[in-house]
């Protein structure tokens, strides 16, 4: 399972999507998210399958890498179905005790399924098609007006990206903990709940140590090599908007129109 969490992993690659400015992807990931949660019919959320249909192919990235992500939180999709899927009032289709299922119930369960699939996936894609530094770098620059009022924009992007980063790296280390444990003979699949949160305190442990040696180490390299925060930092590549980028932006303000004028329709 941990193993299928790719959040913070970047694939490189020469694809039109990767070679976007960051700048562009994580405006378009905005406007992608408010796209989805603006619509409400079928044919908004048939829309917005295609949209990220077409991202993840024009990406390359793997439909299978889309699918490991969403086993990871497989949990959480199906909890929320099921809360709307009980407590939305409506026509009731089934009835056992306090426990009710209705007809609204369960067409706001399968839409908020197919949301938070959509939500996961497109804002996954981002990550995917773009390197940390250039995500940071991205984040600064949208974040540079802030800077008159003493905002510490570059700060922000900083911790943003290391906490962005450091998550493949400590799922890595826990799936190593957790199998240095199993091979000592540890059981952390059977017994009561009690008996499993016990058997998880010989992983959280080292966990944390690793966390905080490699918090340490990053730290003692950055000062090393003189790292004193933004203020009179260059960097190696410029950020620069192109044609691609600008017809991007327009594509984003187009599927946005067509949504709401799919809602419209209905």
């Amino acid at each position: 399972m941990l193993r299928d969490i790719t959040l913070g992993q970047y694939f490189p690659g020469n694809t039109v999507v990767h070679r976007l400015d960051p700048r562009t992807k994580l405006i378009m990931t905005v406007v992608y998210i408010v796209a989805l949660f603006m619509a409400k019919g079928w044919l908004s959320y048939a829309f917005m399958a295609c949209v990220l249909f077409g991202m993840i192919f024009a990406s390359k990235i793997k439909l299978k890498t889309i699918a490991k992500s969403l086993k990871a939180i497989a949990i959480v999709i199906v909890f929320t179905a099921i809360l709307n899927m009980f407590f939305t009032q409506g026509e009731v289709l089934f009835k056992l005790w306090i426990l009710k299922i209705t007809r609204e119930g369960v067409l706001m369960a399968v839409k908020m399924t197919i949301r938070l699939v959509l939500l996961i996936s497109g804002t996954f894609l981002l990550t995917y098609t773009t390197s940390p530094i250039a995500l940071t770098d991205g984040i600064e620059a949208l974040l540079n007006p802030l800077k008159k009022i003493r905002f510490p924009v570059h700060e922000l992007a900083m911790m943003m990206s290391i906490a962005l980063r450091m998550v493949p790296t400590l799922i890595e280390e826990t799936d190593k903990i957790m199998s240095a444990q199993k091979a000592r003979g540890a059981d952390m699949e059977t017994g009561s709940i009690l008996h499993r949160a016990r058997a998880l305190i010989p992983i959280l442990v080292p966990l944390f140590i690793s966390a905080f040696r490699r918090a340490d180490e990053l730290a003692e390299a950055m000062e090393s090599r003189c790292y004193h925060g933004g203020q009179g930092r260059t960097r190696m590549k410029t950020l620069g908007m192109k044609a691609r980028d600008y017809i991007a932006l327009l594509c984003g303000a187009g599927a946005i129109a067509v949504v709401v004028f799919a809602n419209l329709l209905l």
